[in-house]
């Protein structure tokens, strides 16, 4: 009796290992990497037909493991195996993405670094009231076009008082050479008061640590005329949208051009304080103070008078598009 029970189990574990070799292959077969030799294993022909057949409940059990465990016990995870953070991995996608070009997916997902944008900042627009009791409108301004490394700016400012208009306008190529650091190359023209001047640019723009916006650029003109200009300034968050904005511009040139009101070696300098609060990021009106101080004397008969101090007070609005 006892040899006829073992040679049944016998029996019954020789008709099961076929269907469990052939449940081990199919599911091999789906794995990354994992290249079965159907012919020495002895799988049919068509194993996908054995591999529907046999692993539909394993199927099931994976559809049951990507179900929402909300309000289970899941004391028994083994938080040994998790993140850090503990971090438990969502739930696979539930739907297969449709097929689109590679222009839809960039614009889906965000990630062609080499796509064309631009922006235009008008960095202040502001009327201005001096202590001398002279009022004037001034402007800077500045836009690009291009990608995160290589980018076309074009960049103004100037003044229009009671004696007339002065300022100036530029058009830069930049090159992103580091991560916070764009070198550039391009030209400025002056007008206004004075005979216009031209100068080629040779500059770097970025930001310097402890989160200083600085620029720093020599310019070449005609008649062997040089300049350097220093720009720096700060943002101080007082609150997410209260924010005390410090600059300091300094202009230094090789020779004096008296037509233009400008001296050799440091010729001006140029601070102020600008509260502003922004409504938005786009759009953020301001008040402030500003001290120009401007040395030597160089100034030609019947050329625009110049204070060699000046304090005003403005008020203006900054925005972007």
């Amino acid at each position: 009796m006892r040899l006829q029970r073992i040679s049944a189990i016998a029996l019954a574990l020789g008709s099961c290992a076929p269907t469990m070799l052939l449940a081990q292959s199919a599911d091999m077969e789906g794995m990354p990497g994992m290249s079965m030799q159907h012919a020495e294993h002895g799988v049919p022909a068509d194993p996908h037909a054995v591999h529907h057949a046999v692993t539909e409940p394993a199927r099931s059990d994976q559809a049951h493991d990507g179900m929402d465990h909300t309000g289970h016990d899941m004391s028994s995870i083994d938080t040994a195996a998790l993140p850090p953070n503990d971090h438990v991995p969502p739930s696979p996608p539930q739907h297969v993405m449709p097929a689109m070009t590679a222009e839809q997916m960039h614009k889906l997902m965000q990630m062609n670094d080499a796509s064309v944008t631009g922006m235009l900042l008008i960095d202040r627009l502001e009327r201005s009231r001096s202590t001398s009791g002279d009022y004037a409108t001034s402007w800077e301004a500045e836009g690009w076009l291009g990608n995160p490394i290589d980018r076309l700016w074009v960049k103004t400012e100037g003044e229009r008082g009671s004696d007339g208009t002065e300022g100036r306008v530029a058009a830069l190529w930049s090159h992103a050479w580091t991560s916070f650091w764009d070198a550039q190359l391009g030209a400025r023209q002056d007008f206004g008061q004075g005979p216009n001047r031209q100068w080629a640019a040779f500059g770097v723009q970025g930001l310097a640590p402890y989160w200083f916006e600085t620029q720093a650029t020599f310019y070449a003109g005609e008649q062997g005329r040089t300049a350097l200009r220093l720009e720096a300034s700060y943002e101080l968050l007082f609150t997410q949208r209260l924010v005390l904005e410090p600059k300091l511009e300094l202009n230094f040139y090789d020779k004096d051009d008296p037509q233009r009101g400008v001296s050799s070696g440091l010729s001006d300098l140029e601070t102020g304080l600008r509260l502003r609060y922004e409504f938005s990021r786009k759009f953020a009106p301001y008040v402030g103070v500003n001290w120009t101080r401007r040395y030597g004397d160089a100034q030609a008969p019947g050329a625009p008078m110049f204070h060699a101090r000046e304090t005003t007070w403005v008020a203006g609005v900054r925005w972007w598009l």
